[in-house]
């Protein structure tokens, strides 16, 4: 039986993410592999070892809701220009996306994640008119190391959650442990976009994950690791840097007829077959909040995805999705979320 992990937020020193310098690998893009194990990962490599890199990519939709999952292709960084390139999303100018101005970072203390955005306007050039372009925005992300990284691209343009992508690698190998445990400190950035509302918002959080590397036992070719993991801390902030985290919870409350006075935390959903031999991590969170009966009742539920990196398991990137119904801005809220996390 799985259990949800309720922990205390510990206020811990994070790591620096810098800047890198590397193009994502495409090159071993495919239909999501295991390596032999019964789960089904995101697209990308198609044949992944502890010994190799790996690349993941947002799964495509054909649910209406979700339709726009995974349009995103050919993401690149260019850190010369530091500009990001995005293809096949409809009105978002040259595909070159700029620097943020508003917001240029998201993160806390030395630990930021780079943000950048699409031109507003496109001009014809047969007759020098301009096109009003959609909104989008990316948030990278690259490891002190320069081992792993993730890119979120979403839309705000559309009345449900519209077309983007996210994605997220490891360059070269992991050796994971086989006893004792580790722990993993870090911060998240992310997007939310809405389905029944148009509009974009940014995210930040404190992120926590521990990994027992001696439990539960290796069951079905994949190691029986039983892993953690802590979000809090969760700021709310609009598309020009404000931060409205007391708006959208004053909201929550009016409708709700609650007194959320911070975000609800999120934890992991502990159980078998989480992290595999390759290092990759696949696993459940959720959040609760006490509702107006004085019951606990879910806020959000989710997915995360996420690679294990370095000689000695250092580190973690990955991506994390949470949708909930509760906030009344819409009729449903989604957050997409990266992640770096260090031992």
């Amino acid at each position: 039986m799985s259990r949800f992990f309720i922990a205390t937020a510990v206020a811990l020193s994070l790591c620096a993410c810098g800047g890198g310098t590397n193009p994502f690998d495409s090159a071993t893009d495919g239909s999501g592999d295991d390596s032999g194990s019964s789960r089904t990962m995101p697209p990308g490599t198609e044949s992944p070892s502890a010994s190799s890199g790996i690349y993941r990519t947002e799964p495509t939709s054909d649910d209406d809701t979700y339709l726009g999952n995974g349009y995103a292709t050919d993401i690149s960084y260019d850190a010369t220009k530091d500009t990001f390139t995005v293809d096949n999303l409809a009105f978002d100018g040259d595909n070159e996306y700029s620097r943020g101005t508003a917001v240029s970072t998201l993160g806390s203390g030395s630990q930021t994640y780079k943000v950048y955005e699409a031109d507003t306007q496109y001009t014809d050039p047969n007759n020098n008119k301009p096109v009003t372009q959609f909104t989008h925005r990316a948030i990278y992300g690259v490891s002190t190391s320069g081992n792993t990284k993730f890119a979120i691209v979403r839309t705000g343009a559309y009345a449900g959650y519209g077309f983007g992508g996210f994605l997220y690698q490891r360059d070269g190998g992991v050796t994971l442990p086989t006893t004792g445990q580790a722990v993993y400190t870090g911060t998240t950035a992310g997007i939310r976009d809405f389905d029944g509302a148009s509009g974009l918002e940014y995210t930040t959080a404190d992120l926590s994950i521990a990994i027992d590397f001696d439990d539960f036992n290796e069951s079905t070719g994949t190691r029986g690791d039983a892993v953690q993991g802590t979000l809090s801390n969760r700021k709310v902030f609009d598309i020009n840097g404000n931060d409205i985290t007391d708006t959208v919870l004053a909201r929550i409350n009016a409708d709700q007829n609650v007194t959320l006075v911070s975000y609800p935390v999120a934890n992991f959903k502990v159980g078998p077959g989480v992290l595999d031999d390759n290092g990759e991590l696949i696993g459940e969170l959720s959040s609760q909040f006490i509702n107006s009966n004085g019951e606990a009742e879910v806020f959000e539920t989710g997915t995360y995805y996420a690679i294990i990196s370095g000689d000695s398991a250092d580190e973690i990137v990955g991506v994390m999705v949470l949708e909930n119904s509760i906030d009344p801005i819409a009729d449903s809220v989604r957050e997409t979320s990266g992640f770096i996390v260090y031992r």
